[in-house]
């Protein structure tokens, strides 16, 4: 009689599945990961969940929009599980692709900037916003030892990088 319960117990769980791990997957953990990208110096994991949260936000908009329709797909919440994860685990970098070929094509082109993106301030007294000036300051902050030590873990660690990296358009800042 305990081995059905057990049992039971799990086909709850199994036929559930979407219903517990979907709001883990989509909110619990980029929430966490987002917290701790604010608290690192590094720009890119920002990028990383910034634009996941866009992405979070536009499957929104479409389930709000579509809510009658979707009802009728009895997959859907499966679908939308797998696509999260994609979107989610860095691993795959489905939010940068996904951004880099399809939403930023549609809202920012060369000739002129939607009105989600704002053209960085060209001001002559500031400082080039570049890797140069990023490397001033980091040799300013940890001095040059720490600089080499960290262009050396730089060249060791490039042969385990993944190749799928993102290139955002430098001449535009993203609010």
């Amino acid at each position: 009689m305990g081995g059905s319960g057990v049992e039971s117990f799990l086909k709850v769980l199994l036929k559930n599945f979407d219903v517990l791990a979907g709001p883990v997957v989509s909110l619990v953990y980029p929430l966490y990961a987002s917290i701790r990208a604010i608290e690192t110096k590094s720009p890119q994991d920002d990028k990383q969940w910034l634009t996941y949260w866009i992405l979070y936000s536009m499957i929104t908009l479409f389930e709000l929009t579509f809510a009658k329709l979707i009802e009728w797909l009895p997959i859907w919440s499966y679908a939308k599980l797998i696509l999260t994860c994609w979107l989610v685990i860095p691993y795959f970098n489905g939010a940068a692709y996904v951004y880099e070929h399809f939403v930023r094509p549609t809202f920012v082109t060369r000739e002129t900037v939607n009105i989600w993106y704002v053209p960085r301030k060209k001001d002559v007294f500031s400082k080039p916003d570049d890797i140069l000036t990023a490397a001033e300051k980091y040799i300013q902050e940890h001095g040059t030892d720490e600089f080499e030590q960290l262009i050396h873990r730089s060249d060791r660690g490039a042969h385990h990088r993944n190749d799928n990296y993102t290139v955002y358009d430098e001449d535009y800042r993203y609010y």
